[in-house]
């Protein structure tokens, strides 16, 4: 009965332009999910991540795990491709990878704007999670596909395409130079 109380004060994400400010901040969602989630939903909420471990780890969700397998295979996938582009070799753990995740890191690869890139790969996130989407929206699992979804839609407006285009320079420029320069945090 906590989730309906819960669910029905956060608002919608759907719709959401790219430069409209969010309804809800990560603060605030996490304040509701502990004041109306009991603890083991609640621990479950912490292992909500976009970086998932390489290898599964089960959550206590079948939608968080089913994330976090899409997510790894996304990144075995962009790994495989790119690795084939330089000619070296990688190691998919012996993963069967799904054709769709391959195109879209074939798509991901030929693209020479990175930020361009990274937004493709926001909205492949994207659309992964909208088919775990849960059919009943007063359930757990519609809580974790909320924070899942509030993560994605964060992770994107961080990215400060000046301060990229100046790290990306800085980076190409030490490869041409033969330094060891990294970027800058």
């Amino acid at each position: 009965m906590a989730e309906y109380y819960l669910i029905s004060q956060l608002p919608s994400l759907d719709g959401i332009s790219e430069n409209a400010p969010l309804p809800i901040s990560e603060e605030r969602f996490t304040e509701l999910c502990n004041r109306f989630l009991g603890k083991k939903a609640q621990n479950e909420m912490k292992k909500l991540t976009l970086s998932p471990p390489k290898s599964f780890e089960s959550s206590g969700s079948a939608l968080i795990d089913s994330f976090n397998e899409s997510e790894r295979n996304l990144r075995f996938a962009l790994g495989k491709v790119r690795a084939e582009k330089m000619k070296k070799p990688f190691d998919t753990e012996n993963r069967i990878l799904p054709v769709e995740y391959i195109k879209a890191a074939n798509t991901v690869i030929e693209m020479e704007n990175p930020m361009e890139a990274e937004k493709y790969l926001n909205r492949c996130r994207l659309e992964i999670l909208e088919t775990l989407r849960p059919m009943d929206n007063f359930s757990e699992d519609y809580i974790f596909y909320y924070g899942l979804k509030l993560k994605l839609i964060l992770r994107i407006r961080q990215f400060d395409t000046k301060a990229g285009e100046e790290a990306y320079r800085n980076i190409y420029n030490s490869i041409l130079n033969g330094d060891r320069l990294e970027a800058k945090q």
